[in-house]
């Protein structure tokens, strides 16, 4: 592997920021692998606009990029007021009024997006806004209207986000909205859709059915950001294909002295159950308006590395931020910097036992081979990504070349630690000829070289699913041909 190799993965978030012609470009140039388009804000025309521009450019500059569709959720929010802004007294009371007619909001009351949340609080709880920014204290219910005491100084506006500390909100993950929206980001053609504040596996199970309902084989994102997902996270990895730790609402439900400790469980987690999992919210984010990260950004981004977690995300520095390339450079920059620090710890002897797939033993072969005797490069034949995923499972100081005809299998393997994917078409060649040609292409790239080990993974079918059932150890020689093959 060269030095320039980034093995983290880094997602940027479109916007108003990433529109101008040309940025996209320079964007994929920097180290962008995932976009991300949140359907939380603008219409679903723009977004599929935007889309289409991500493949455009991603053709235009030779690389793989995913597409991730963020749903909304059921995301609570007060009405407006009737002055837009208000400011708020500690002591005073301020009403929550949930009724479709609610008035425009003053300083002592403002309409609630939720319908039901007079029967989700008792009195005590304390439901915090604009991300905790307001506090308000539930002195007791009458009908649709919570009557609060306002905690602390402050200014409220139009919109805000609503959480109960603590969590406990009855609310399902999936809206009639997000449900309409599945059908819409499936003809759009993404890779990865996000389920926003899931509750547990039967949320993510809902989503699964009703994109396969629309013919849309996306990877599924878990986004864990309420207390009851912490309760319920095994259950909710084992039923997804990507893990969000969505830092921003997980942090104000639960407190953000506990989300530090959380972070690393959701990641140790992902990674024991065979799961790629991403790190998000507020990684960067003095970049919206500054050109340089603080340093304890730059250490939050880098603990995320070194922990293990396979992508790294930006939300609002790249889209809607005064330096959306700027912030991309200084997040691979600092990846780059992380990953010479991590060590890599695979305990073979805490690994899963009594494995049922032949690809899942084949990946922990590799693994063990590879950290044993050292290899230069592990190469995969691969036709959906699932080989190169548990490969990546075992952290590896050799490079994983995925290679796929499929382009939707490259894609999600941009989210993927570890793992370069690399158009090849398999059809029609034996293992060994495919060994060769794929040797080939790795040399041509500058990316082997005489002498160097590799770890050939393939199956004896090579156009099957889940079909990969052998390793070789092989070896380049002088002639350039991998030996340990025979005559090729």
């Amino acid at each position: 592997m060269t030095d320039r190799q980034r093995r983290t993965k880094i997602l940027a978030t479109l916007g108003p920021a990433t529109d101008p012609p040309g940025v996209l470009e320079d964007l994929f140039r920097a180290g962008v692998n995932v976009v991300r388009l949140n359907f939380s804000h603008g219409d679903p025309s723009g977004q599929a606009k935007r889309a289409a521009a991500v493949r455009l450019a991603a053709q235009r500059v030779g690389a793989e990029v995913g597409i991730l569709a963020d749903l909304p959720g059921p995301k609570i929010r007060i009405e407006r007021f009737a002055e837009d802004k208000v400011m708020l007294k500690a002591g005073d009371r301020f009403d929550l009024v949930a009724s479709a007619d609610a008035p425009l909001g003053d300083t002592t009351q403002v309409g609630v997006s939720y319908l039901g949340l007079p029967n989700d609080v008792v009195p005590g709880d304390v439901l915090l806004l604009d991300d905790g920014l307001m506090q308000l204290r539930v002195e007791r219910v009458e009908g649709e209207r919570i009557v609060n005491t306002v905690m602390n100084d402050g200014a409220l506006s139009n919109r805000k986000g609503l959480n109960k500390q603590g969590g406990g909100l009855s609310l399902g993950a999936l809206t009639e909205r997000d449900k309409e929206l599945i059908a819409i980001v499936a003809q759009i053609g993404v890779d990865f859709i996000a389920v926003s504040f899931c509750r547990n596996a039967q949320d993510m199970h809902d989503a699964r059915r009703i994109a396969l309902e629309h013919g849309c084989d996306a990877a599924l994102v878990s986004k864990i950001e309420r207390t009851e997902a912490i309760e319920n996270l095994a259950e909710i990895i084992d039923a997804s294909d990507v893990v969000m730790v969505a830092r921003g609402d997980l942090g104000v439900e639960i407190g953000d002295a506990e989300l530090p400790g959380l972070q690393k469980k959701i990641i140790r987690e992902s990674l024991a159950r065979n799961r790629v999992v991403i790190t998000a919210t507020q990684m960067l984010q003095s970049m919206v308006d500054s050109p340089i990260p603080t340093r304890a950004e730059v250490l939050d981004v880098a603990n995320a590395v070194i922990d293990g977690t396979d992508a790294v995300m930006l939300s609002a520095e790249t889209a809607a931020g005064s330096y959306p390339v700027r912030a991309v450079e200084a997040m691979a920059r600092i990846c780059l910097g992380a990953e010479k620090q991590f060590e890599m710890d695979t305990d073979f002897e805490k690994a899963p036992r009594n494995l049922e797939r032949a690809d899942q033993a084949i990946a922990m072969a590799t693994m063990f081979l590879s950290e044993h005797i050292g290899v230069r490069a592990i190469v995969a034949m691969t036709e959906s990504g699932g080989t190169a995923r548990y490969l990546s499972r075992f952290r590896s100081s050799a490079p994983i070349y995925a290679f796929s005809r499929h382009d939707g299998a490259r894609r999600k393997m941009a989210m993927m630690r570890d793992v370069f994917s690399i158009a090849f078409d398999s059809r029609g060649l034996a293992p060994r000829e495919a060994a060769r040609d794929s040797m080939q292409v790795l040399r041509d790239r500058g990316l082997l070289v005489e002498g160097d080990r590799v770890i050939f993974t393939s199956g004896d079918h090579m156009e099957r699913h889940g079909a990969t059932n052998t390793m070789r150890l092989l070896q380049i020689g002088s002639d350039g041909k991998p030996e340990g093959l025979g005559e090729l």
